[in-house]
């Protein structure tokens, strides 16, 4: 075999390879285009051309052989999360945020074993939240602040051990904070700003030694800020007023060297750590505004 046929026979097997691992499964281009006709693909910011190669299609991140991203942030996305997602058996970060999405979060989505990033903030998603998505062992990120989602926290938001971010923020939560979420030891942002929550919060914070934001302004929350708090090193973000706590007695003394905001309704405390940390008093706090 002379040296210009081994070449081509090179050549023929690289794009035999590059081909065969740019494939994905039917049944995960099906649920592809299904996120493009439910979600008003033709009016997409960048839309797709359901015609050429998915290695194409904007936001589809492809590796062997398999959709392992779909990142569609602010792209016009108007309409309901089609079930069928639950096909991407190899996603591992899903983001939709800042679009026009409507309709309730399909409980299906919780069927994506790899998935690490779910970002849908900014739409106006309704419903609750699945009680299934706790069994999503590897989600390391649920974000879904600014939606319209009501219902209670799921009861065990703590069995997802590796939640490093959970940002619920300005919804319609309501009832009370579960006491799993205390189990939550990677967690490095927590917010819950802008909700309906109340009552007493029973679990200590301790045991999340690398939290750096914490917010839980403007809700009912009540009785004394929980224990622990005071002994996280890293907090960075703390935001806890407009609730109806009756002491602060558990920040007395905290152990960050690293505040940069820090907000209660007991005004000398805040005083304190401002003065502390030279920290700029905030212009106006906004206060999250229910709808009609």
């Amino acid at each position: 075999m002379n040296k210009k046929l081994l070449y081509v026979t090179f050549l023929f097997f690289l794009l035999f390879q590059t081909f065969g691992i740019a494939q994905i499964p039917e049944s995960e281009k099906s649920a592809l285009v299904d996120l493009y006709q439910a979600t008003n693909g033709d009016s997409w910011s960048i839309k797709w051309n359901l015609k050429s190669d998915v290695r194409q299609w904007y936001g589809v991140d492809i590796m062997e052989g398999h959709v392992v991203g779909l990142n569609l942030y602010k792209n016009n996305l108007a309409g309901k999360i089609p079930s069928s997602l639950k096909n991407l058996k190899r996603l591992e970060v899903l983001d939709l945020a800042f679009n026009a999405l409507e309709g309730e979060l399909p409980t299906e989505l919780a069927e994506l074993a790899a998935l690490k990033v779910l970002k849908l903030e900014m739409n106006s998603l309704k419903g609750e939240i699945p009680q299934s998505f706790t069994a999503m062992s590897n989600l390391e990120e649920l974000i879904l602040f600014d939606n319209k989602l009501g219902g209670i926290i799921p009861k065990r938001i703590g069995a997802i051990k590796k939640l490093k971010i959970l940002d619920l923020s300005n919804n319609y939560l309501q009832g009370s904070l579960p006491e799993s979420i205390g189990e939550l030891s990677d967690l490095t942002n927590l917010g819950l700003s802008g909700n309906k929550l109340e009552g007493e919060i029973s679990t200590g914070f301790g045991n999340m030694q690398n939290l750096s934001e914490l917010l839980l302004a403007f809700n009912d929350f009540q009785g004394t800020v929980p224990k622990g708090i005071d002994a996280l090193p890293y907090l960075e973000l703390v935001q806890l007023q407009g609730n109806n706590f009756t002491s602060f007695e558990n920040l007395q003394n905290l152990q960050s060297k690293n505040l940069l905001v820090f907000d209660t309704d007991d005004l000398k405390l805040n005083l304190k750590y401002r003065e502390l940390f030279d920290i700029e008093a905030p212009v106006a706090n906004t206060e999250f505004e229910d709808e009609d």
